[in-house]
């Protein structure tokens, strides 16, 4: 197989989000690209938004972990909180699905979870002992055979972008000392001009229809004026997180 993109998410929609532009763009290229999902059950609604979406972003069928989202116990009807389950176990199940995809790139959230959501600062935690995990044949025996990704990427925004999308959004720079989201400037790694794909990525978040108007990441950007908004779609940030400097470009 030849190049390869994991992303983990905590929730449906975060896949178009956060990397929406990423594996649209590799797909184009012709890599393999995948997205597992920890939280929502097949069967849900959400659920069935994710595989349009994937489907719209060249992304494959969902891997869902099947878990709860942390404030919505209807997302999985009686399987336990992705927060809530041991470690170990979160951990065992995203590494049996990096040992069968085996990617060279792993994508998931900074440590703030992208914006302080609890699912997705979990997301990030599990991930990252995930791809460590991976490339140790003796922990979790059971789920394939090791696998090490040449990089490990944290889906993130510079803190001047968030303050520049702040103050377009709000109309007054944000306070002193105010909690972003995002990273300082000189953190990040990597951006990818995601623009050639940035319909793609907008129509994928769109197929989140339960989400347009409620998700607060959704109702952000389309409440953004549009040259924001465009500058938002087609770039995406990244922190290496581990690994080799250029495994994604």
């Amino acid at each position: 197989m030849g190049f390869a993109v994991l992303a983990v998410h905590a929730h449906p929609d975060d896949e178009a989000i956060w990397t929406g532009g990423t594996l649209a763009k590799y797909a184009a290229e012709g890599a393999a690209t995948a997205v597992v999902t920890c939280t929502w059950a097949a069967g849900t609604v959400r659920a069935g938004e994710l595989e349009r979406s994937l489907e719209i972003l060249g992304a494959g069928e969902p891997r869902l972990l099947g878990y709860a989202d942390a404030g919505k116990a209807e997302s999985a009807p009686g399987a336990p909180r992705f927060v809530d389950v041991p470690l170990d176990e979160a951990v065992g199940r995203v590494v049996a699905h990096i040992r069968e995809f085996r990617p060279d790139v792993v994508l998931t959230y900074d440590g703030y979870g992208s914006y302080g959501h609890p699912d997705h600062v979990h997301a990030h935690r599990v991930t990252l002992a995930a791809v460590e995990a991976a490339g140790y044949d003796q922990l979790f025996p059971e789920a394939g055979e090791p696998w090490r990704p040449r990089g490990l990427y944290l889906a993130t925004v510079p803190r001047s972008v968030v303050a520049a999308q702040w103050e377009a959004v709000f109309g007054t720079p944000p306070e002193p000392g105010q909690v972003l989201p995002g990273v300082p400037d000189e953190d990040v790694s990597t951006r990818l001009d995601v623009g050639r794909w940035a319909g793609r990525k907008w129509a994928a978040m769109h197929a989140h229809e339960s989400e347009v108007g409620r998700g607060a990441s959704m109702t952000l950007l389309t409440s953004l004026p549009e040259q924001a908004r465009a500058q938002m779609l087609a770039n995406e940030w990244y922190r290496l997180a581990s690994g080799q400097p250029g495994a994604l470009s």
